[in-house]
Parts: C-alpha cells; structure tokens; sequence
C-alpha cells in the first residue's frame, strides 16, 4: 500500500492520464507571476490577443494573434504578461499514448519532437490560415462540451484532424527563424543543446566554460539571464526529468540515476523526492498500480 502523501498525488497524476487531451479556454487581465516550470505532457498554447512573451529553453517569443506555440513534454518555459491588456488563449494538453495509439504510420508527435531538437516553438500562422485553425478551434471547443450521442469519438476525429493540420504547417514552416520578434544568444542555445544531448557525462561549470571558451562567472550570468536558471538547477532538472521518464519506460532505477549523470544515489533520491513529491521507490509503486 502507498502511504497518504502517495495516494494525493497518484489522485493527481491519475485525474490527468485517464483524459486523452484535455482544452481551455482561458481570458484574463490581473498581474500574474508565472515561474519556470515544465510538464509530463506535451502542450500547445494558441495566442488570442494581450502583450504577452513566452519564454522556452533559452528563446524569448514575442507573440502575435494567432501564434501557435509547441511545448515538448519537458520543455522549460514560461509566460512573461503585461498585465494592462486582456490575456486571451487556447491550451491544449495531450497525452502523447493518445497519438501514438493513431499515428496510423504518421508520427503525430513529430511537431512537438521537432519544436525540441531545433530549439524552435512557434507556428506563425498565414492569413488563410487563421481563418481555417479558428474555424476548427471552434469546433473542438464545442465538441469538448457536448454530451450528445457518440460526443467522444467527434471531439477525438476533430482533435486529430487539428494535430495533423498543425504537424503539416509545423513541417512546412520555413523562413521564419530569424524573426526580429525571436530572441535569444546564441552561445547559450549551443549550450542548451549540448546539456540536453549529454546529461550522462560531466557537465561541471569547469567543462562547459572550457568547452565553449567562455570565463565561468560570464557563462553563469548569461545563463542565468537567459534561462531563468542558474547551471546547475538547470542540469539538475533536466537529469531528473530523464531520471523520471526512464523509469516510466520501466529502467531499473540504479540504471536510470547512473544514465543521468548522478554520481550519488543517495542525493539521486532525494533531489527526485524534492522534485515529483515521491521517492524512486514509491514512484515506480504508483506506476504500477496506474497500471
């Protein structure tokens, strides 16, 4: 048996995994502080209108109406809003064991999987486009609230067709990189991408400064302007959330603290207790009774 604080949280984590993708709606304007934060699920986010710049792995995007962001499951980010204008937006979770389940030989998390190896989120939008994402948003809106007779398998066909639409423009996105509304260092994406492709080996602040031929107090100041994270919570954050998907893919979890670069099983346990609220042990029980 799970004790009290286990059984919260798998209440939690089950209220979500039992749903296949789940949409708001959401219109606000008060002063609201986001932080940094990330998700075991992906995320789309649909921008409606406000002053508002999400911040993503190191990239700052200026929104327009209409942009489409893509947030990998994992990926660090956040909103920046300018709370004198109205904050209008459409979220969008989904469960990627739903899209595997249709990918009928289509890879419908390729947008998503592609937003986080380029290091690039926005699906800027046409004009003819606009007209034909907000005609289908609708829809999916309303199907989402609808009881009627076979209500699942409509807001399913028509959340599909919306990822495949998306998948399609997301591949086709071109020239759009070098927007003035995009910004970010260079220097630091490279470091971004190195760190995500080598959690497993030594990312001391010594190697990446040597590394990247920069001196280490300019390389923690950078970072840490640009991400919102110092170097060594964001490494640290990164291992874990590796830590946490390897186990969900069922490594042993020796394995998955050595795979990840943690050179310590006991502070391993704690820091991904202090993280996801539970021990590896307990964490793998809860799987299991998911399951």
């Amino acid at each position: 048996m799970l004790d009290n604080e286990s059984l919260k949280i798998l209440k939690i984590k089950r209220g979500y995994l039992k749903k296949d993708f789940q949409i708001f709606h959401l219109k606000d304007k008060k002063d609201t502080q986001f932080q940094f934060h990330y998700h075991n699920f992906n995320k789309l986010v649909i921008f409606i209108s406000g002053n508002v710049t999400y911040l993503i792995e190191g990239k700052a995007y200026k929104l327009k109406p209409f942009d489409i962001l893509l947030i990998n499951n994992n990926d660090i980010h956040k909103a920046v809003i300018d709370p004198d204008n109205v904050y209008e937006r459409i979220i969008i979770w989904v469960n990627s064991d739903f899209l595997i389940k249709h990918n009928n030989g289509c890879n419908l998390l390729t947008c998503f999987e592609l937003a986080s190896k380029q290091n690039f989120n926005l699906l800027r939008l046409s004009d003819d486009w606009i007209s034909n994402i907000k005609d289908l948003l609708f829809k999916l809106e309303s199907a989402s609230k609808d009881k009627d007779f076979a209500c699942e398998i409509l807001k399913s066909s028509l959340f599909l067709e919306f990822m495949v639409y998306i998948n399609r423009l997301f591949l086709g996105n071109k020239n759009i990189k070098e927007l003035s509304d995009i910004e970010y260092d260079k220097n630091i994406t490279s470091i971004l991408n190195y760190i995500n492709e080598n959690l497993s080996e030594d990312l001391s602040i010594d190697t990446l400064s040597s590394k990247f031929y920069m001196s280490k107090y300019h390389l923690m100041h950078k970072f840490k302007i640009q991400t919102g994270y110092t170097i060594h919570s964001y490494i640290l954050h990164k291992r874990l959330i590796m830590s946490n998907s390897l186990i969900k893919a069922g490594k042993n979890i020796t394995d998955a603290c050595i795979e990840c670069g943690f050179n310590d099983y006991s502070n391993f346990v704690r820091a991904f207790k202090k993280t996801f609220g539970l021990s590896p042990k307990n964490y793998c029980k809860m799987l299991s009774e998911i399951k």
